[in-house]
């Protein structure tokens, strides 16, 4: 019987078999960043230790920084002191540090695939829960905690059990306006936000393999909103193609060896599954989450459930949703009116993303009610937006082009909602309060949706304004 890549990977980097069922895992590469790393280096300090293999991790700087102005020091004293304690950490232990001052930074999980870093059959962690984007180039990648972050500094390892891996395989071909994040949202959607609980995803057949990188890292960036641990892509032609000549990816010399090692990581054709699920890509259609998680979720032409005809679990969470959100069952999600647009995050902040968005947005503006946000996963992002001329293609429509940072996926910087705020976002969690307000309420979608939504002041379906509509 073959093997699937999760367990080559794994099975290559098992230091020593652990009590208890576990094993002590070595980590090939380890991403920090601003937010989950000063507890974890203050701990190494106090026991004196040093960071073991300091060329195995790479910094950023992403969730907290400011991305209205670069100058420094930032208004928030709290967000300049964590980046600078970064920069000090890095420098004073010999880790690379990706600075903004030097315009080389940007979110975590999209800088590491941009610098060649992430790479098939290895091993990548990070104190970030979506980590799991990284598994696109084949490798097991998963988010950890800050004493976790202490120990791959100081070990360059982690105690951990192995999961069981379920092939997920979407069929056939997407229809027209209908994107890697769609089918991430409909496959939570069928599974379940806790569908995934002590898997590993293994995603597959010709939808997937017919993606582009950056596609593939939506979807596994994605995964970790199901339940699962980590997801992954096998690497194959398109992976290779993405990783040659880029900074960290093996030079000229190394290239053939390397494609003939990350080839044989690959699955095996006769590995042996836990589970497998098999989604027909013509089903799926443009999603829209109306609730609190991304599993409450419909497609744009559907409307938001009845809890009667949801499972006990899921009618409970749907009546909290609805109480949260004002939403009510029965009505269409299309028309949903939003106060705000935000295209941007580790989900969605790459150049195909924007080019998507802007395809919608050209030659149209912004509802007048709608504060809209553009938002670069690097610098690199927004360089190449600038150079293309998206900048001035959303600028000119009435988006605010912004330096790039995680802004308002999340809290921790000064991109956030007010009050009962509608958001339409590209990011990835819908959580109470996840966009910084405490009432106020997020519905996630792809960039295109979440264009389309911008111009038309309220959730639509964005293949109308692209003659794709079914």
């Amino acid at each position: 019987m073959g093997k699937t890549l999760y367990e080559k990977v794994f099975d290559r980097h098992v230091v020593r078999e652990l009590a208890a069922g576990q094993y002590q895992l070595f980590i090939s590469l380890h991403l920090i960043h601003e937010a989950t790393s000063p507890q974890a280096f203050a701990m190494i300090r106090e026991r004196g230790l040093e960071v073991l293999y300091p060329g195995r991790t790479f910094a950023t700087a992403d969730h907290v920084i400011p991305t209205d102005s670069m100058v420094r020091p930032y208004d928030d004293e709290l967000s300049e002191a964590m980046v600078e304690a970064l920069h000090r950490n890095s420098a004073d232990h010999g880790i690379r540090y990706f600075s903004p001052e030097k315009a080389e930074h940007g979110i975590v999980h999209v800088i590491g695939p941009e610098y060649g870093l992430s790479q098939p059959g290895l091993t990548i962690a990070c104190g970030d829960s979506h980590t799991s984007t990284h598994g696109a180039f084949g490798a097991i990648a998963f988010g950890i905690g800050t004493s976790q972050v202490r120990d791959v500094l100081a070990t360059q390892t982690l105690a951990m059990g192995k999961l069981n891996v379920r092939k997920i395989e979407v069929t056939g071909r997407l229809r027209p306006g209908v994107y890697a994040k769609d089918v991430a949202l409909h496959v939570i959607n069928r599974l379940g936000v806790q569908g995934g609980v002590g898997y590993a995803y293994e995603f597959a057949g010709d939808v997937v393999s017919a993606m582009t990188m950056e596609e593939r890292m939506t979807l596994c960036n994605m995964s970790i909103e199901g339940g699962a641990r980590c997801g992954y892509v096998n690497p194959d032609q398109t992976t290779f193609d993405y990783l040659k000549g880029r900074a960290h990816a093996p030079d000229s010399e190394r290239w053939d060896e390397a494609v003939r090692d990350w080839k044989s990581t690959a699955s095996d054709h006769d590995a042996d599954y836990d589970d497998v699920v098999v989604f027909a890509g013509e089903d799926i259609r443009p999603m829209v989450t109306w609730g609190i998680n991304p599993g409450q979720s419909v497609s744009v032409e559907q409307s938001i459930p009845q809890p009667e005809t949801l499972q006990r679990r899921d009618a409970e969470a749907a009546r909290e949703a609805f109480d949260y959100m004002g939403m009510r069952a029965g009505d269409a999600i299309a028309g949903t009116r939003i106060d705000v647009a935000f295209i941007g995050s580790c989900t969605n902040g790459r150049i195909s993303d924007f080019e998507v968005a802007a395809e919608i947005v050209r030659g149209r503006k912004v509802a007048p009610h709608v504060r809209a946000l553009i938002v670069p996963g690097s610098q690199a992002v927004r360089d190449e937006m600038i150079r293309r001329g998206l900048d001035h293609v959303f600028i000119e429509a009435g988006f605010e082009f912004r330096e790039a940072g995680c802004s308002m996926c999340l809290a921790m910087n000064p991109d956030k909602l007010q009050g009962r705020e509608v958001c339409a976002s590209s990011s990835n969690r819908n959580f109470k309060g996840r966009q910084g307000s405490p009432v106020g309420r997020t519905l996630l979608m792809s960039p295109a949706m979440v264009a389309a939504a911008a111009i038309a002041g309220a959730v639509m379906d964005a293949r109308v304004l692209t003659n794709h509509a079914a």
